[in-house]
């Protein structure tokens, strides 16, 4: 008998939703990915790049001339400079990266601070390296950091704080000020942190995002992880980077090197030929994905949902309580797809003890127009 290293883990509601939604043919709001293509450059770039013969392997650490569009876009974005060598790592996908993060420094019985609702894959990741996630929830509503909270979850052997920023599933967003005080709450202390930054460049109505990486106290104790496929519309690619000071890079490449090595190599020539020729990309996103944005919560006005906009990532959370209060969030996320046609994800699935009270589910706006109205005239009509 096979005893499971990971017995309370299942199927993802990823996966469980998006295959519901195949089978029903209902419109798929559930997992986070476009419904539409990358930029044609980018696209054109890759088989340019296969025919060219970059179909070996990459340096472990990463195609220098990625690593080095890395660390420009991180001087354009946040004004600090980071060693494209020695700090910037490209890994396949940002959970990889989260977990090689973790197994760097985190050892048996170490405990590892995570902001509920959390995204799935940092508690399984903490438990195969021995140790154990202690669960802090962020406010109801407004998804902010309980500061009490946080501080007497503290313990000697707190080992890493997890930050996620913008938030996945809210959209809330970790402020400057929000940092100073986490930094002064571990000053004295030996812990580490992961910031899962992949959709930095999301963030709306004019606000800038607050990076780890521009914070002079907490970037020399972080490892900072960020995700191609979120900014550049291929997430299928799965690639993704994690930045983190030399000596923690290099903890972190021992890991990774045993994990996978290196990413796919003519995925990382064309992020690097693309990245090089157009910077405006970034720079251009926050108002590209606003505006689909600002167009879902117009077109769901006149629902019976509550919600407010999002203020990031690419996902809007809506309030059913109005509509089936007598449901949980995944019996109404089952419900909205076989009766309405429209997958969305419960968002208790990120708790580890959900709200009983709480009556949300989340939607993915990283989709054509068309497909946004569809489904708004979907669920305006129930």
């Amino acid at each position: 008998m096979i005893s499971s290293k990971l017995p309370n883990v299942g199927t993802t509601i990823f996966t469980t939703m998006s295959q519901l939604a195949a089978q029903t043919g209902a419109l798929n709001l559930s997992q986070g990915f476009p419904d539409f293509n990358g930029p044609q450059a980018l696209l054109d770039a890759v088989g340019r790049h296969v025919s060219a013969g970059h179909n070996q392997y990459s340096p472990m650490t990463g195609l220098p001339a990625l690593r080095q569009q890395v660390a420009n876009k991180i001087a354009r974005s946040y004004g600090v400079s980071v060693d494209a060598e020695h700090e910037v790592t490209i890994t396949p996908g940002a959970t990889e990266a989260i977990f090689c993060a973790i197994h760097a420094v985190i050892r048996t019985g170490d405990e590892v601070i995570v902001f509920d609702p959390s995204y799935d894959s940092y508690e399984p990741s903490v438990e195969l390296a021995g140790g154990r996630c202690v669960h802090v929830q962020l406010t109801d509503g407004e998804f902010a950091i309980d500061w009490q909270k946080l501080t007497d979850a503290l313990s000697p052997r707190t080992r890493m704080i997890i930050l996620n920023s913008p938030h996945n599933p809210s959209g809330a967003l970790i402020s400057r000020d929000d940092l100073d005080k986490l930094a002064l709450l571990i000053a004295e202390r030996d812990i580490y942190l992961i910031s899962d930054e992949v959709y930095e460049h999301l963030v709306f109505d004019g606000v800038q995002h607050a990076s780890v990486l521009a914070h002079e106290a907490l970037y020399p104790r972080a490892f900072v992880v960020s995700s191609f496929g979120k900014t550049y519309h291929v997430t299928g690619w799965k690639t993704g980077y994690v930045v983190a000071p030399p000596a923690l890079s290099a903890e972190l490449r021992k890991v990774h090197q045993y994990v996978n090595f290196c990413g796919v190599t003519p995925l990382q020539w064309a992020l690097a030929d693309f990245m090089a020729a157009h910077p405006e990309h970034v720079e251009e996103l926050p108002a590209f994905y606003q505006a689909k944005r600002d167009l879902f919560c117009e077109l769901l006005t006149s629902s019976r949902f509550q919600f407010k906009p999002t203020p990031g990532t690419y996902f809007q959370l809506v309030d059913y309580s109005q509509i089936r209060p007598d449901l949980n969030d995944v019996d109404m996320s089952l419900w909205l797809t076989r009766e309405h046609g429209v997958a969305t994800i419960p968002v208790s699935v990120f708790y580890q003890q959900p709200i009983p009270e709480q009556r949300l589910v989340r939607l993915c706006f990283a989709k054509r127009e068309e497909t946004l109205r569809q489904a708004a005239e979907k669920l305006c009509a129930i």
